[in-house]
């Protein structure tokens, strides 16, 4: 018996459980669809996510020898392409956010009534969303113990490459080129192969030179943007080339084989653990990407500014630590998670812009963007999220930079003209001597920006905003 293979955000063979249950039936046919059609998808590809896109689908094609792409809405193609390929059945495994569980609900009802056989299966987490409760009931909102009754839970045992595949033949479809997921003009992506490798084998490598390279010290060095200890493995694991369960299994086995990793290879594993309760929040809290969480923070009074939002996007703040992040997003497609903070706090506590317009930036130009860790991860740094940082919690750039770039080599890197300060005016050019800048080609206003804001009034005037917050709040709870 054929079976149809929907591949979503699993593109990988081993550990894939739709696959694997498939090919132990017969053969099978497997498909991708690139849905861009207007539907209920209020967030759709960004840029820098088609772009690793096109590259996984290539290196899984190569991989299966075969994978027909099909472009358009996937309740229509899925069954006209079960129909034509007489297939007996159709696999696919689960997707989490609201749209994909509409549309996957739907069609799962309409193939069976269709005398189509339906299985889907968990490949994207360590423990879906509804199998983790509170002791009450109700999903969690706090990850802590979120985290404590998931590390109760054993992990299932990866599932290796199925034994025998064997890929159906027939039933044309798209070249990938034509669906031009790549730019072209100008192609701002043109480096970028050097600096990723998607696909299955691509994730492997990362995960395997974390493992022997960067997790030794990651409890203590994962702060520190100048330094390779982190594992980089976000976008493999959004696409799917790699599976959590893969991620958990080989972590494990290197902690056990070398004295002294158990508390590095905790921390590793509870960042993984942020991923599973960010998406456990997003099943049960559906319009997380579009409402404050906390519904006080409605009351916030958010300034409208595009030229502000310009000057962040593109890394012109005047604050180094900021600005470096900024440019190594845009030149990289990603940004160091500590450094994400500092730029996500920046434009929401120092320029008291709507975390939603940095939701759709960082969803645009992250490799790694996923709905689920991104809404969850800017609504922390807000205030407005689940079990999120304080509100008077406004970090200061400066403060930062010294601290987890304190030789100052990140921002020499992405921002060359400050390369020349020395170590203790190279975070704040700004407040720098004048000879001192002189000496190191510095002139602010014209090499590099005066500071957009103060870093005292701005905190002051993201204090007062929080403040209506609070009486909301207050209003609420008296009203109620």
């Amino acid at each position: 018996m054929t079976t149809l293979v929907w591949f979503r955000q699993d593109l990988r063979i081993a550990d894939n459980p739709a696959l694997f249950e498939a090919a132990a039936r017969g053969s099978v046919l497997p498909v991708f669809v690139l849905d861009e059609g207007p539907g209920d998808n209020t967030h759709p590809l960004g840029a820098a996510s088609r772009w690793w896109l096109h590259h996984s689908l290539e290196a899984l094609a190569r991989d299966l020898g075969r994978l027909v792409l099909l472009h358009g809405d996937p309740q229509r193609l899925i069954p006209e392409l079960a129909r034509a390929a007489g297939v007996g059945a159709v696999h696919w495994n689960r997707c989490y956010e609201p749209h994909a569980v509409r549309r996957d609900t739907a069609l799962k009802a309409a193939l069976i009534a269709a005398g189509v056989e339906v299985r889907s299966f968990n490949a994207a987490l360590l423990n879906e969303p509804w199998e983790l409760e509170t002791k009450t009931g109700g999903p969690f909102k706090v990850f802590s113990p979120y985290w404590r009754a998931a590390l109760a839970r054993p992990v299932a045992t990866p599932l290796p490459r199925p034994p025998r595949l064997e890929i159906a033949a027939g039933q044309a479809g798209d070249r990938l080129d034509d669906w031009r997921l790549r730019p072209t003009a100008p192609d701002w992506a043109a480096g970028w192969r050097d600096l990723w490798h998607p696909g299955e084998a691509g994730a492997a490598e990362r995960l395997e030179h974390f493992l022997e390279a960067g997790l030794d010290g990651y409890a203590t060095l994962r702060d520190r943007p100048d330094l390779s200890h982190v594992s980089r493995l976000s976008p493999h694991l959004h696409f799917g080339e790699v599976s959590p369960r893969q991620v958990v299994a080989r972590t494990r086995f290197a902690a056990g084989r070398t004295p002294g990793l158990e508390r590095d290879a905790d921390k590793f594993l509870a960042e993984i653990g942020w991923r599973e309760f960010s998406h456990h929040l997003l099943y049960h809290f559906p319009r997380l990407p579009e409402r404050n969480w906390k519904s006080t923070f409605d009351a916030y009074p958010w300034r409208d500014s595009s030229g502000d939002l310009a000057v962040w996007q593109r890394g012109q703040t005047g604050y180094p630590m900021v600005d470096a992040g900024m440019r190594e997003l845009w030149a990289t497609g990603y940004m160091h998670n500590r450094v994400r903070m500092l730029a996500a706090s920046f434009l929401v506590k120092h320029l008291r812009l709507d975390w939603r317009l940095g939701e759709a930036w960082f969803r645009d130009t992250l490799v790694d963007a996923d709905l689920a860790n991104n809404a969850a991860g800017w609504q922390w740094v807000a205030g407005s999220g689940a079990d999120a940082a304080p509100y008077f919690r406004i970090f200061s750039p400066v403060g930062q930079g010294r601290r987890f770039d304190p030789g100052g080599a990140y921002v020499r890197r992405w921002c060359p003209e400050l390369a020349r300060l020395p170590d203790d005016h190279v975070h704040a050019p700004f407040d720098a001597p004048a000879v001192v800048l002189k000496a190191a080609g510095v002139e602010l206003g014209r090499t590099y920006p005066h500071p957009i804001v103060d870093h005292a009034a701005a905190r002051a005037e993201a204090l007062a905003g929080y403040e209506a917050v609070r009486r909301a709040g207050e209003a609420g709870a008296e009203g109620g």
